[in-house]
């Protein structure tokens, strides 16, 4: 992608002129030259991302930039990292290799040169290319732009009540035997969409209270698919992640046959996947059922050769038109002077519901004015079949997307097929890649997020999952548009997808590996790495096996050895058995995820100075950090679950007076120590958003000459989230369990979710958490409290709109309304003594759910007085909103 390739290379000289000018110093003026010519080049891809498709002349341009630029890229990224490896030798490393260096400087400089030539030839003899422009019309100025709310799903529904009604019927009625359901149809039909609604109605929830989803797709994993579905039902143990298929199966097996179930199969393509997978389901003579989703017929008569499977239909003219009005003008009313042109382009999607929607994403962008100019396009449309039609909708969403969103959307065809996206990792990939440029006022993660919002308002990607915050937890996209994803980047050298590893085509000597900018590897991971495959020009590595792979000690430098000029690399599926010490060269890297049971990151990692995301998965409990994070300036997040010890009180005794305090972009730590909660470690990050601490808490309380170290936190005054675990292990939690909790004002002033875990506090200290004013979301994992009494005290949680309790001796909770006010979920985990939920609770208008697992039978019994009472309450009209909705765990409870 040109345009993307283009600001992060702006973005990249600019910060290493700025930061790092001393590894170019002897060429820093050829640098400065380079910057200042490829500026020509943003503002003609900004203005030309609509009418590319129009003109070849502008695709040929655009591809020139894009070369040249990369070109740019190679040669300034070769050269630092070489400078960097030279700066880091001793004095007599640096004069043997002088010689070397000195020729590399040459080299560079004549690079850069001959670059600078390029340029000029391309905005000198393609002027009249730049010239076609006209000034943008400003619909790709990201800056002024609506804000749209997103557009739920769930809500835009059409066509498909009384198909939901007919599967809803064969689900329910049948013998008593397991009995199989088919929903079949063409890509784009929406089968997964009719499913969804399927699993989600009232009468199925309460029909199979024990139920599942689960995608399949073209590239399954078994062992995937069973831990996935078991994940529904228990929590999967180690245990569980080490069993091999046939075993994993049995567990499953055993673990359904207890009761009545419901397993949703998504995007099942084949007779074999069936074959692999059924094996998993018992027929235990309880009404048991199985819904499948396929395009294949013959799939669903495989599954099911006695009953028909169910065929989707397209929708009507009159429901494409309603679907189109809901997708692109938010309802159904529709002004006159657009009703023609809607009704034709509606009729043009001929019935197929992806179509529509995707149609809508532009309409929607775009506004009222350009319903004309799309009803022209899809009359291109009109004699191709379905599938080339759709095809042809989405390039024309696509040649519509504002240039900012163009990489971020094609950068979709990486993920696997059906994968639910975390909202977390992509944002920060995203950001790592360069997709995501500054703006005053915001920070990155921020315009990434909007960046997302805009692509589902586009109804490009689909919302998977929600956060208790109502923020966008997961997401995925479509297969179709997955497939356009993938077509789009192959034309763009943009990845390549390693999938069906053969390696005879990924030989170290391949030279597709010299073009392409990243690579996804989907499978036989060990199989690609030992081919020692070599890719200079690769700058992301993203691992998506769906078991764990072990390195042997001879491939720990395959990957830093192989890709040297690496931004990304995310090898979360891979185990390296030690830390691989070549890692320390990438320079470059900005996101990187790292497998192991380490138990020290060595200083040398704070060579990585463009570092942002740095995740450590380690099995070990502890984790301490040598390396001095405090000059790693573009450090924003860090992650483990280990605890974790940082530099900063060590350092301070060896801190001379003239030294000066280095404060990064840090916005997340998870999860810490707390001997590290220091206030020399808080003074470094001022800009913490998540906090994460695991130990044992009672350090953080010790008040020692007048403070603690808690009191610290209080002045981390942008702290939304904050975990506290109380990890005493070898030690069981209750002998170092906390007395209390610091006073309300040493909290953060903005925190918004707090979560406590096994720390054995008194319900009397509830008081403190119901005074903190900005509260929204509090989780009371494990043993976060214990007693059989609690009476919140009258004013508090004033803002709390989740809570969540887990494990607990509660026996008696009195509450009313009054003290909740603004309540709208409640979780309830393993509360075996609680005799009832508060009765005031029915009169909490917010509240719009109730989730009960393995409680009490009385507590279930007062959950359900207080939806009798919500439901007769809004059946009076004295309640808002939609309806109150309760879920409880076993059924017969």
């Amino acid at each position: 992608m040109a345009d993307a390739a283009v600001e992060f290379l702006l973005e990249n000289l600019k910060q290493l002129l700025l930061y790092n000018a001393n590894l170019i110093l002897d060429v820093k003026d050829h640098v400065e030259s380079l910057y200042n010519d490829l500026s020509l080049f943003k503002a003609f891809l900004k203005d030309s991302t609509e009418k590319r498709s129009k003109h070849q002349t502008l695709k040929e341009l655009v591809k020139q930039i894009r070369n040249v630029v990369y070109e740019a890229e190679d040669a300034i990224d070769s050269f630092v990292a070489q400078a960097a490896v030279h700066k880091a030798r001793k004095q007599i490393g640096k004069a043997l290799h002088m010689l070397d260096y000195k020729a590399n400087l040459r080299s560079i400089a004549k690079d850069i040169v001959s670059i600078r030539a390029k340029v000029k030839d391309i905005y000198e003899t393609k002027k009249f290319g730049f010239e076609a422009l006209t000034v943008g019309d400003g619909s790709s100025d990201r800056g002024t732009k609506e804000k749209k709310p997103p557009v739920v799903e769930e809500d835009n529904v059409v066509g498909f009540e009384d198909e939901a009604e007919k599967v809803i019927n064969l689900l329910k009625g049948g013998s008593d035997d397991l009995e199989v359901i088919s929903i079949v149809g063409m890509p784009g039909l929406g089968k997964t969409t009719l499913a969804k609604m399927i699993y989600r109605d009232p009468e199925i929830e309460y029909e199979f209270y024990s139920r599942a989803w689960v995608y399949v797709s073209q590239d399954y994993s078994r062992k995937e698919v069973f831990l996935n579905i078991l994940s529904h039902f228990t929590q999967p143990t180690e245990a569980m992640y080490k069993m091999n298929e046939e075993n994993l199966a049995k567990e499953l097996c055993k673990s359904l046959a207890k009761g009545k179930y419901l397993i949703v199969m998504d995007d099942v393509w084949t007779e074999e996947a069936w074959n692999d997978l059924k094996v998993a389901f018992p027929k235990n003579n309880k009404r048991s059922r199985i819904l499948i989703t396929s395009r294949m017929k013959k799939v669903a008569r495989h599954a099911n050769p006695s009953g028909e499977p169910h065929d989707l239909r397209f929708l009507t003219p009159d429901e494409s038109w309603t679907l189109l009005q809901r997708r692109a003008l938010g309802g159904e009313n529709c002004p006159e002077e657009l009703v023609k042109d809607g009704k034709h382009i509606a009729d043009e999607c001929r019935g197929l519901p992806l179509a529509i929607v995707v149609i809508g994403g532009i309409l929607l962008e775009k506004g009222t004015d350009w319903w004309e100019q799309v009803a022209k396009s899809v009359d291109a449309y009109i004699a191709m079949d379905q599938e080339k039609r759709m095809e042809k909708f989405i390039d024309l969403s696509y040649n519509h997307l504002p240039y900012h969103l163009k990489a971020c959307f094609i950068y979709f065809g990486m993920f696997p097929e059906d994968f639910e996206i975390p909202v977390w990792r992509l944002v920060r990939l995203w950001i790592a890649e360069g997709f995501i440029q500054q703006q005053e006022g915001m920070s990155l993660e921020d315009i990434a997020e909007e960046y997302l919002e805009d692509l589902i308002n586009r109804n490009l990607v689909m919302v998977g999952k929600y956060r208790s915050n109502g923020k966008i937890k997961t997401c995925r996209v479509h297969d179709m548009l997955r497939e356009f994803c993938k077509k789009e980047a192959l034309e763009e050298n943009f990845f390549q997808e390693v999938k069906r590893f053969d390696r005879g085509t990924y030989a170290s000597s391949n030279p597709t590996l010299d073009r392409y900018r990243r690579l996804c590897i989907h499978s036989r991971v060990l199989d690609y790495i030992s081919s020692k495959p070599v890719g200079p020009r690769v700058r992301s590595f993203l691992c998506f096996s769906s078991e764990d792979i072990n390195l042997p000690a001879e491939l720990i430098s395959s990957i830093p050895g192989a890709f040297k000029l690496l931004r990304v690399l995310d090898a979360r599926s891979i185990i390296f058995g030690r830390f691989p010490t070549d890692l320390i060269q990438l320079v470059h890297l900005r996101y990187i995820v790292l497998t192991s049971n380490f138990k020290i990151l060595p200083a040398a990692i704070s060579c990585l100075w463009n570092i942002q995301t740095l995740v450590v998965e380690t099995s070990s409990r502890t984790l301490e950090i040598k390396a001095d994070i405090w000059k790693m300036i573009q450090l924003r997040h860090v992650k483990t679950k280990a605890s974790t010890s940082l530099p900063g009180t060590l350092s301070k005794s060896r801190k001379s007076k003239d030294d000066v305090l280095m404060i990064g972009s840090l916005q997340t730590l998870s999860t810490i120590s707390p001997e590290s909660c220091t206030e020399d470690v808080f003074a470094r990050a001022p800009n913490l958003k998540n906090l994460g601490i695991r130990g044992q808490l009672a350090k953080l309380m010790e008040n020692k000459n007048g403070t603690a170290l808690f009191d610290s936190l209080g002045k981390l005054s942008h702290l939304e989230n904050l975990k506290l675990i109380n990890d005493a292990f070898p030690h069981p939690p209750s002998e170092v369990k906390l007395t209390s909790l610091p006073q309300r004002y040493k909290f953060p002033s903005k925190l918004k979710k707090l979560t406590l875990s096994n720390t054995l506090l008194d319900w009397k200290d509830m008081s403190t958490l119901g005074m903190l004013e900005k509260l929204e979301i509090l989780k009371l994992k494990d043993n976060a409290f214990e007693g059989a009494w609690w009476q919140p005290e009258e004013g508090g949680f004033r803002a709390l709109k989740v809570l969540h309790i887990g494990r607990t001796d509660l026996l008696t909770w009195n509450a009313l309304a009054h003290h909740f006010p603004r309540l709208r979920h409640l979780f309830l985990r393993h509360c075996t003594n609680l005799a009832a939920l508060p009765s005031g609770f029915a009169d909490i208008l917010s509240l719009k759910l109730v989730d009960l697992y393995c409680t009490t039978k009385s507590a279930a019994a007062s959950a359900r007085t207080i939806q009798q009472k919500k439901n007769q309450m809004q059946g009076e009209g004295k309640s808002r909103g939609a309806g109150f909705k309760l879920s409880i765990y076993p059924p017969d409870q």
